[in-house]
């Protein structure tokens, strides 16, 4: 029986993601990108579409790596401007009840005090729907951007985000018991000190010394997405990760990741299926596939070359402005850049050259670009799933809102019928939607359940009290 797929809607707060030059096209809203009224508009037409949750990409770094400086990024758009996602997140969850809110921040530019209090503030602000994608950052542009000579090597970056983890953890589930807040109105008593305690952890990065800020939130530890790819990427994923977020063309890799990264998850003491996979894929749909098709035909006359050399020069750190357009793929190892995407397109049976990738990165990003009619592209879209293991996907577009409206009016109706998209939301949490009924809170085999304080300590101080 086939699982049922989930979606997120990918965005970024910027006028291109990952389709240079479609922000020209006649039915783009892309322009609109720093109106408040066009987040609320995609939110309600995501929950219109059932979809799990909107998953907003960010980095503080400029693409600034082709011909050695980001004139290419500022005249096409590419992910230039780019404004602070976590300041769209409550107006998003006003317009809502049940859409899942995924903001991307990283562990290397700030202290692990404010990025918890900030999240824990957004968890009570959505009624428990926020998420995190962690990342580590691999920008020299944005470490010079903080004061930094430079970028941590690959590897140490997560040994960072490791440590980084165990601060915030300790904040959000050891801080506050759940019985700490009385707000008792008689006697005058709003929290009971005896149970909130001071947060103290030493460690090679990082310090706290404080009782977090924000009382116990509905899912207390946000929801997590990763999107490690690497190795190192694998084994942070398979630790902390409750959703990854895999980003290949092949079905062959895809399955390869899931079940490695499914694997190290075990080897941590965690289950199976404690995570979530979300491939990245681009859907164009029509009645008829002759109608997708003259879709995707249309579209492709307005990609962007030079913006799509932008990004892959930003992710890759290889300055593609030294090669002709007709040159396989550099495959030069660069350590603070997206590895996995190297490796996507060179390990393969022939490499592909610079032209090819624009041509096929130019609308969606690097995931398949799935195109026909509706029952071709429900067709394709339950054999990822099938032949890979995957939990569901992370939905590019090609023009927005357009793309995600005809998945939804589209798509999920076909989906729907076969019995593999769900048909309402379930209640509760973020947590509770994607795992079940009871499961706010991360499981005990997640290592953030080592950060709570042990029952006996609980009932001695409830003692101590009475």
């Amino acid at each position: 029986m086939s699982k049922i797929i989930q979606v997120n809607g990918f965005a970024i707060f910027s006028p291109v993601h990952l389709s240079p030059g479609l922000w020209r096209h006649p039915d783009d809203r892309s322009l609109d990108f720093a109106s408040l009224d066009y987040w609320t508009d995609l939110a309600r037409t995501l929950e219109a579409g059932k979809f799990d949750a909107v998953f907003i990409a960010d980095g503080i770094g400029i693409h600034d790596v082709y011909a050695g400086n980001a004139d290419a990024a500022l005249a096409t758009g590419a992910q230039i401007p780019k404004l602070d996602p976590m300041l769209l997140v409550s107006a998003m969850a006003h317009v809502t009840e049940h859409l899942g809110l995924g903001v991307t921040a990283s562990v290397s530019y700030e202290p692990p005090f404010t990025l918890a209090r900030r999240f824990s503030t957004l968890d009570h602000l959505t009624k428990g729907r926020v998420a995190w994608n962690i990342v580590t950052g691999y920008s020299a542009a944005a470490s010079k951007a903080v004061g930094r000579d430079s970028i941590m090597p690959h590897d140490p970056r997560y040994d960072l985000a490791d440590e980084f983890l165990d601060a915030v953890y300790a904040l959000w589930e050891g801080s506050w018991d759940e019985e700490a807040v009385i707000a008792d109105r008689a006697s005058g008593v709003f929290a009971d000190p005896t149970r909130i305690r001071k947060i103290q952890h030493q460690g090679q990065h990082f310090k706290v010394d404080a009782i977090h800020l924000v009382h116990p939130s509905p899912q207390r530890t946000p929801f997590l997405f990763q999107a490690g790819a690497s190795n190192r990427g694998k084994d942070f994923a398979a630790r902390h990760a409750e959703a990854v977020f895999l980003g290949e063309h092949s079905k062959t890799r895809t399955a390869t990741n899931v079940a490695e990264t499914r694997a190290r998850a075990r080897a941590f003491g965690r289950h199976g299926g404690d995570i979530r996979f979300f491939a990245l894929a681009a859907v164009i749909a029509g009645e008829t596939r002759a109608e997708a098709e003259a879709k995707y035909r249309d579209y492709q006359r307005y990609i962007d070359p030079r913006g799509s050399l932008a990004l892959l020069s930003g992710w890759t750190g290889i300055d593609l402005s030294r090669y002709s357009i007709d040159d396989p793929f550099p495959t030069v190892k660069k350590d603070n850049a997206v590895t996995s995407m190297i490796d996507s397109f060179s390990r393969t049976e022939r490499p592909w050259t610079i032209r090819e990738i624009i041509e096929h990165n130019g609308i969606g990003g690097r995931g398949p670009v799935i195109v026909g009619s509706v029952s071709e592209v429900a067709d394709q879209l339950q054999a990822w799933v099938d032949e890979t293991d995957i939990d569901g996907f992370n939905l590019s577009y090609a023009v927005t809102p357009g793309g995600y409206q005809d998945f939804a009016e589209l798509v999920v109706p076909e989906l729907q019928r076969r019995g593999v998209y769900k048909t309402d939301y379930a209640p509760g949490t973020l947590r509770e939607k994607t795992f079940g009924p009871g499961q706010a809170r991360l499981p005990a085999s997640h290592p953030a359940a080592r950060f709570r304080p042990a029952p006996a300590e609980n009932h001695l101080r409830a003692s101590a009290q009475g």
